[in-house]
């Protein structure tokens, strides 16, 4: 009898636990430091980081199509994220790695970012990748 009491505790325990929907990435391959903000803001589930790290006409493209840029992160922020990052080029403005959607499951992806000279984002390359 004890031993069932004791199981049931356990595995009342594990029910009850949360996992925490923010995963810790490691983005020090991201040497543009734009650009490594905009990743640790989505990371972070940080609307206000993220978009303030964009220029006021930012332009989005999601496999080439261009969507509303605003309209399409209010709605991500806080529900995708990479889960790891394993390829930087063009001088950290590409970034691709595995990454989760609470909609669309787990794939690879591709952020590629440009930036202007103020520092601001201007356009945003996003969509599946085949690395």
């Amino acid at each position: 009898m004890k031993t069932i009491v004791i199981g049931l505790f356990f595995a009342c325990a594990a029910c009850g636990q949360s996992v925490n929907k923010t995963e810790k990435v490691n983005t020090e391959k991201i040497t543009n430091q734009t650009a490594k903000k905009a990743i640790e803001a989505l990371q972070n589930a940080d609307q206000n980081a993220w978009f303030s790290l964009f220029a006021d006409n930012a332009v989005l493209y999601d496999d080439g199509n261009k969507k509303n840029f605003i309209s399409f992160f209010t709605k991500a922020i806080g529900h995708e994220r990479f889960t790891s990052i394993d390829k930087v080029e063009n001088n950290s403005f590409d970034i691709y790695g595995k990454f989760h959607s609470d909609l669309w499951g787990n794939f690879q992806t591709y952020f590629k970012f440009q930036i202007n000279k103020e520092g601001k984002i201007t356009r945003l390359d996003i969509g599946q990748a085949d690395y």
